[in-house]
C-alpha cells in the first residue's frame, strides 16, 4: 500500500459515513455501475445508533424512516426502538453488498493537484490519501457533542456530563440530577430518570414547542407533513391551533411557548419542536421540575437567572452537538448557515463533485425522511 496515496486510480466515489446517510447514498449508487467506497472513522456501524440512550425509539413512524430499497421488517413496530434501529442498518448493509472500512478517519477533503483525474483528495488520520472524482459527505448532523462552559464551573463540587454519554438511569440513582436543555434528548433523559426514581430537574432557558408524539392514534409526524403541504399561512395557523388545543399553555409549570408554529421554527431554523412521550405529565404531577437558565454554577448546586439555588450531584448538559463541516475542508469555503450546515445536497462552484447528505434538519416529518430523496438526488447527478 501507497502510504502518499491509496489508490493510485481515483475511485469515482467516496463515500464518508456509514451511518444512515452514508449506506442510503452508497445503496443508491451501486446500480450505476460506479466504483462506491464507504468509509468510517467508527469501528461498526450505525456507531451513533449503537451507543444512544437504551430507551430511545424513533419519534418518525417506520413506514417514513426506511432507506431507499428496504423497509422495516413487518415485526418491527410503529417506532423502532434503538438496537431495532441498529439490526435494520447493519441488514441494508448487507442486503446491499455494502461493506464499508471502518476505523478510517478522515482528517481533510482538499482539491486535488492540477491535472489529476480526481478532483479530491481525501487525507485520512493513518496518513493515507484516497483520491475521488466525487465525495459524498455523511457524517451527520451530529458529529461533535457541544459542551459549553458554565460559569463557576470549576467551583462545582459535583459532575457535568454531557447527554451523548447518558446509557439510563442506573448510575444516577439516589442523585440529584439537572438536565441542561429541553430539546428532545434533554426531554426523554429526564423522563428515563424520572420514571426511575431519580430527583430530577430541568434548565430550560428559551421558549419551547412541544408536540405529543400522538393526538388520538395519529402521529404527529403525518399531521406535521400534511401541514406543509398547505399555503404556509394556513400550516402555521393550524400547527399552532394543534400545539395549544393538545399541549396547552406551560407556563405554569416554567415552560414558556413560543410564537412561532412548530412549522415554522423547523423551517426558519431548524429547530425540531419536542416530540413528547410523556415528560409532560410528569412535569405537570411535579416529578420534574423546571428551572430557568444557569446563571451560575456554586460548590452544591446551581444558581439560576431567577436568583433561586438548588443543589444537584449531576449536570446533565443536553447541549446539541455541530455537524464540524468546516474543519473537513480546510482550504475549500463552505457556505454553511448559522447551524452549520450546508444549503444544499450537490456542492457548487469551488465544491463542484462533492455532495451533502444527511445535514436538512429542517423538512418535516424527521431527517431520516429526507434522507431518501438526497441519496437519489446524488445518484440522479452522477447518472447523466
Amino acid at each position: 500500500m501507497n502510504a502518499a496515496s491509496e489508490p493510485l486510480i481515483p475511485l469515482d466515489v467516496l463515500v464518508i459515513g456509514a451511518g444512515p446517510a452514508g449506506l442510503a447514498t452508497a445503496a443508491s449508487l451501486v446500480p450505476l455501475g460506479l466504483e462506491v467506497r464507504v468509509i468510517d472513522r467508527a469501528l461498526e456501524i450505525a456507531a451513533s445508533w449503537r451507543h444512544h440512550y437504551e430507551r430511545l425509539h424513533l419519534h418518525t413512524v417506520k413506514t417514513h424512516s426506511a432507506l431507499p430499497g428496504m423497509p422495516f421488517p413487518d415485526s418491527a413496530p410503529r417506532y423502532v426502538p434503538r438496537q431495532g434501529v441498529v439490526d435494520y442498518l447493519v441488514a441494508y448493509a448487507r442486503h446491499h453488498g455494502i461493506r464499508p472500512e471502518l476505523g478510517r478517519e478522515v482528517l481533510a477533503i482538499e482539491p486535488s493537484a492540477p491535472g489529476s483525474a480526481a478532483r479530491w483528495t481525501a487525507r485520512l488520520a493513518d496518513g493515507t490519501r484516497i483520491l475521488a472524482r466525487h465525495v459524498v459527505v455523511a457524517t451527520g448532523a451530529n458529529r461533535r457533542p457541544r459542551m459549553p462552559a458554565l460559569p463557576g464551573q470549576e467551583d462545582f463540587g459535583g459532575r457535568i456530563l454531557h447527554s451523548r454519554v447518558y446509557r439510563n438511569a442506573g448510575p444516577f440513582r439516589g442523585q440529584r440530577v439537572l438536565v441542561v436543555g429541553m430539546g428532545n434528548t434533554g426531554a426523554e433523559i429526564a423522563l428515563d430518570l424520572a420514571e426511575q426514581g431519580v430527583r430530577t430537574a430541568l434548565s430550560v432557558r428559551s421558549p419551547v414547542n412541544i408536540v405529543h408524539r400522538d393526538v388520538l392514534g395519529r402521529p404527529t409526524q403525518l399531521s406535521s407533513i400534511a401541514l406543509s403541504r398547505l399555503p404556509t399561512a394556513w400550516g402555521d395557523a393550524l400547527a399552532t391551533l394543534l400545539r395549544n388545543i393538545t399541549v396547552g399553555d406551560l407556563s405554569r409549570y416554567g415552560l414558556q411557548t413560543p410564537t412561532q408554529s412548530p412549522l415554522q421554527q423547523l423551517r426558519e431554523s431548524g429547530r425540531t419542536p419536542v416530540i413528547d412521550v410523556g415528560t409532560v405529565r410528569r412535569i405537570q404531577r411535579g416529578e420534574i421540575q423546571v428551572y430557568p437558565g444557569i446563571q451560575a454554577l456554586t460548590a452544591g448546586g446551581v444558581r439560576f437567572v431567577d436568583g433561586s439555588e438548588h443543589p444537584f450531584d449531576t449536570l446533565l448538559l443536553a447541549t446539541g452537538y455541530e455537524a464540524a463541516l468546516r474543519e473537513l475542508f480546510p482550504r475549500t469555503p463552505l457556505p454553511l448557515d448559522e447551524r452549520g450546515m450546508p444549503p444544499g445536497v450537490v456542492g457548487e462552484g469551488a465544491l463542484s463533485g462533492v455532495f451533502f447528505v444527511g445535514f436538512d434538519v429542517r423538512q418535516p416529518g424527521g431527517l431520516l425522511r429526507s434522507i431518501g430523496p438526497q441519496a437519489r438526488a446524488v445518484a440522479a447527478q452522477l447518472g447523466i
